[in-house]
Order: C-alpha cells, then structure tokens, then sequence
C-alpha cells in the first residue's frame, strides 16, 4: 500500500518538476537530473505519511530498552529484580524504657553540675529554678532561700544517657540530703499507662512519695521509695 502511494506520488512530483524547470517542453524532454531529485523527494514523503504506527511503536520501545541497557551495564531486568527482592527492609526499631540517674544536692546543684559539664563537655539541655514554679494552691509562699536554686537541670552524656539533678530542702517537704538518699534512678517510660505499671510494681511493699499525675512542667510524674530503699523518679512526656 505504502509503495502504490509513493509510486503514485513520484509520478506526479515528476510532471509537476518539468513543468516547472522547462515550460512549454515535453514530459520527455524534461531534465533526468529534476525527475530523479523530485522522484526521491516524493517518495520519502509518501512513505513517511504511510509509516505504520505498530513499526513507530517498536522502534521507539527498541530505543528506550537499548537506553536503559547502557545506563545498567551488565544488569538483567531479571536480576535487578531478583537484588530489589532479596534487599532487606529496615524494621523500625521498638520503643524502649530509658534509665538514667538523677542527683539531689542541698543547694550545690548548679556548682556540681558545672563542674560535670567541664568533664564531659555538651551543654545543658534544660536549667529550670523554683522560682519559675508557678504558686501552688494551699502552699506557703516559696521561701526566697531557694528562689535561685535548681528545680531541675540535664546534661546529655550521649545519645540515650542523661545526667540531671536539682536542689532539695527541708521547707519543700524533702528529706534532709544525706550521703546515700542523694540519689534516684530516673525512668523515661514509652507512655503513660507503662509508667502506671512501673509506678504500681516497684512502689509494691515501698513509699509511693509522689503519685504519677500531670505535672505543670508538662510531664506525667511520680516518685517513690521501693522496698529496699531505693529512690525512684518515672516520668512520660518531657522531664
């Protein structure tokens, strides 16, 4: 079909190209060097029009399978398939408690902690005083001895390790600090209702000193005494 068209298209390139180069001559008398060039001319035109589009089609999937081919040397779609199968899938890794210790000084907090940051370098990731410790309901005024003292300060050691301590005194309604009940373990647990757990078990046969409840600083918070006197501080949230 596409040769018939081509044909037909030549024949009258052809007429029409010696008409044009010699007027008033003969079809026979027409230059060779004209029919020949307006032959070609047509016949590249006419098979371009009736190119197919199934033959346009392969070509172009034969280019984009040789492209991909370069730009993957010596890999089979099949092996690439095979390597994407057999690439392990990173599992997110469980949450977890977090153990830390924390230490109560009588008003010396921030001189020691100073010194502990000039050991193990960093900077203190939070410092709060009681003074910021808005007023309490049916609590006296806060005595102005301890106004610039710590309420809470940490100090990363590493990624999951933390140093934190604060002031403590008598007018708070802490026990005198002593060597040994200086002290707590603090636990950073995954929510609230593990933190319940971990406050009920380990205040089991012990002193529950705080409750676990909503603190101001925006931390779920207890603290407690366990069975063996060992000091406890659980917190979920921010500490």
């Amino acid at each position: 079909m596409a040769k018939k068209k081509a044909k037909k298209a030549a024949k009258k390139a052809v007429k029409k190209a010696t008409k044009k180069s010699r007027p008033g001559v003969t079809k026979k008398a027409a230059p060779k060097k004209a029919a020949k060039k307006a032959t070609k001319k047509a016949v590249k035109k006419a098979t371009k029009k009736a190119a197919p589009k199934k033959a346009v089609k392969k070509a172009v999937k034969k280019a984009v399978k040789k492209v991909a081919k370069k730009s993957r040397p010596g890999v089979t779609k099949k092996a690439a398939k095979k390597a994407s199968a057999n690439k392990p899938v990173a599992k997110p890794e469980p949450k977890q408690n977090i153990l830390n210790v924390y230490l109560t000084f009588n008003g010396n907090c921030e001189e020691a902690f100073n010194m502990y940051r000039s050991v193990f370098g960093g900077n203190f990731a939070m410092v709060s005083r009681f003074k910021e410790m808005p007023p309490q309901e049916g609590q006296p005024a806060l005595p102005e001895h301890l106004a610039n003292m710590l309420m809470h300060i940490s100090l990363p050691i590493s990624k999951e390790t933390m140093l934190m301590g604060s002031d403590a005194d008598e007018a708070l309604g802490s026990p005198a600090i002593t060597a040994g009940n200086n002290f707590s373990i603090s636990i950073s647990a995954i929510d609230e209702k593990e933190a319940d757990r971990l406050y009920a078990a380990l205040s089991d046969g012990g002193n529950a000193v705080m409750p676990m409840a909503m603190q101001f600083w925006g931390s779920y918070f207890g603290m407690l005494v366990d069975r063996f006197g060992i000091n406890w501080m659980i917190s979920a949230g921010r500490m």
